[in-house]
């Protein structure tokens, strides 16, 4: 599958390294545009456009980031930021002003209430883009040590094994 442009969205979070390489592999054969997204959500309290220094030297360095992981593809890429209220519209918004044609988001393993949730980005996202829509999620947790699981390690295989997937 060829794409010639692909959005990819991150936000400082464990996975952003894995979905900007995702992206580079999606469009690397065609040579195509990478852009690459961060998305600063602005307080109903502040303008929109207000000046957050904290929040832009954040993004600022989510960006260098990626743009690191990129290099490494030699993509042509545009690595940029938004400041808007909702994360969702923005990501969509750039999709349809890019023309792009997958967007490709990371989401980490969260619970909420004790149940795993996608947060209010990606639903949004997925009901609105008018394009295909990747999403990675980060590994599940290890209850007793609160970090990803491994999933090569002998214990999961085994579980995985026993419960027939």
């Amino acid at each position: 599958m060829s794409m010639s442009s692909v959005l990819v969205a991150v936000r400082g979070e464990r996975c952003d390294d894995e979905v900007v390489r995702l992206g580079c592999e999606l469009i690397n054969s065609s040579k195509g545009k990478l852009y690459v997204l961060n998305v600063i959500e602005v307080e109903r309290g502040f303008p929109e456009d207000a000046e957050i220094p904290p929040a832009t030297a954040k993004a600022e360095e989510v960006l260098q980031r990626a743009e690191r992981v990129v290099k490494s593809y030699k993509c042509s890429t545009e690595a940029y930021m938004r400041q808007t209220r909702r994360a969702g519209v923005a990501v969509v918004r750039e999709a349809v002003d890019k023309e792009v044609d997958t967007i490709v988001l990371g989401v980490p393993y969260r619970e909420l209430y004790g149940s795993f949730t996608l947060g209010d980005t990606i639903p949004y996202v997925l009901k609105h883009a008018p394009c295909r829509v990747i999403i990675w999620r980060d590994p599940t947790l290890d209850a007793s040590t609160k970090r990803p699981r491994d999933v090569n390690s002998p214990a999961a295989q085994h579980s995985a094994h026993n419960t027939g997937t």
